[in-house]
């Protein structure tokens, strides 16, 4: 139903009060009943967002001149970012509006690249796994790039396949770190050897890996390489607002050098308004998100990274050891925050559907059926509880033929 603006205005007191009522159907994420959407690291974590952010809300990052705090800011995100992913001295990169928007950049840059210095003419293609994310797939019919999907091998990317659908117009190929779908880390080192074999680009997705993987290594996982730390790999993406912890929305995509970098930039001055240069697809940039990012890095450090995504892991562990007594088989070997489970006798999806009779709201999988969780520090106080209902949800489910109830 379409409303008419309001011909006067309400009283705040009053707007506040039907917003949280509008609020009131929402899942109950404060209390750890999301594991997908929201990335929760505690009130703490939240008044820091929500302070820093409001100090900075009317700022744009579209002004450095302007506004060289946000300039300042945005330098110092981006450094740290930079630091933990191995790039090298000369590396360089920017905050973005989000995972999606770092994936594009980072595949106009790689497209200019393969235009300018590789001199191919003709339509471009971009080669991946299965399970990559479909960002990939949107940033490519905007520039109308073909996208190649390969088989996956054990719910992994299999260089090998991606090999075979590479060829001279092929503009990059791509790993996750990990994927969404199953939380695995792609072999990046043999896409790394495949990428320098074949002078390919390489662009590893770590939207949801690259600020839980390196704590998760710190505090003593076995974590292959998948980042600068493999001479393939010419950009990443890694996203501020999932395991970052940082306000919606803010990513980061980084380029091995300033060089590469460069590809990505929108330099324009052919119109009446003057010069304008813009690093990522939107223009204007809120400031608060880029001031959130900063202020809650600086608040957690290292330190506060390790506690929260320890906590991650453990509510993983926790719940794959209980999944696994109620019948069900994890997907592969997590080792971040997304662990997804199946069972040979029961619909995932319809055990979804009870469990958000239960307020529980998460993701689903569907190759094969499955229960998906993105998990945050809250799970660690939660795990119990869900396993608790996930349980009793089984139980109503039962009935459900295999392949009948939907996700939606």
């Amino acid at each position: 139903m379409r409303l008419p603006l309001p011909t006067a205005g309400a009283p705040w007191a009053d707007l506040k009060a039907r917003l949280l009522g509008l609020a009131s159907g929402d899942v109950r994420w404060r209390d750890g009943k999301a594991a997908v959407y929201v990335f929760n690291a505690g009130p703490e974590v939240e008044q820091v967002q929500k302070e820093a952010y409001a100090l900075f809300m009317s700022e744009n990052g579209l002004g450095p001149a302007a506004f060289p705090s946000l300039k300042r800011m945005e330098e110092e995100v981006v450094g740290f970012g930079l630091s933990l992913l191995h790039a090298p001295d000369d590396a360089a990169g920017t905050v973005t509006s989000g995972g999606t928007d770092s994936i594009a950049m980072a595949i106009k840059a790689a497209r200019d690249y393969t235009r300018q210095e590789r001199k191919v003419a003709g339509p471009l293609n971009i080669v991946l796994p299965r399970s990559a994310h479909p960002a990939f797939d949107k940033a490519c019919a905007m520039m109308e790039i073909e996208v190649r999907r390969t088989p996956l091998a054990g719910y992994l990317a299999d260089p090998a396949a991606m090999g075979e659908a590479a060829d001279a117009a092929t503009a990059m190929i791509v790993g996750s770190a990990p994927n969404f779908p199953y939380g695995l880390i792609d072999p990046i080192a043999a896409l790394s050897d495949l990428a320098i074999e074949r002078d390919l680009w390489l662009h590893v997705d770590a939207c949801v890996g690259g600020y839980i993987a390196p704590f998760v290594r710190m505090n003593g996982t076995d974590i292959a390489p998948f980042d600068f730390e493999l001479p393939g790999v010419r950009s990443m993406s890694a996203d501020l607002h999932k395991y970052g912890y940082c306000a919606k929305g803010a990513s980061t995509v980084f380029f091995r050098s300033a060089a590469l970098q460069r590809f990505m930039v929108f330099d324009f001055k052919d119109w009446p308004g003057g010069r304008m240069v813009t690093p990522t697809l939107a223009g204007t940039r809120p400031g608060g998100a880029i001031a959130a990012a900063w202020a809650v890095m600086n608040f957690l450090g290292v330190e506060g990274y390790r506690a929260k995504q320890a906590l991650v892991t453990e509510a993983r562990a926790r719940i794959e050891a209980g999944v696994a007594a109620l019948g069900f088989s994890v997907l592969g070997d997590p080792q971040l925050g997304i662990v997804a489970f199946t069972h040979a006798d029961i619909d995932a999806v319809a055990v979804w559907g009870k469990l958000r009779e239960r307020g529980w709201f998460s993701g689903v999988t569907t190759e094969p059926r499955s229960l998906h969780l993105m998990l945050s520090p809250i799970h660690a106080q939660v795990a119990d509880a869900y396993l608790e209902d996930l349980a009793w949800a089984m139980g109503e489910a039962a009935g459900v033929a295999k392949g009948e109830a939907r996700y939606s």
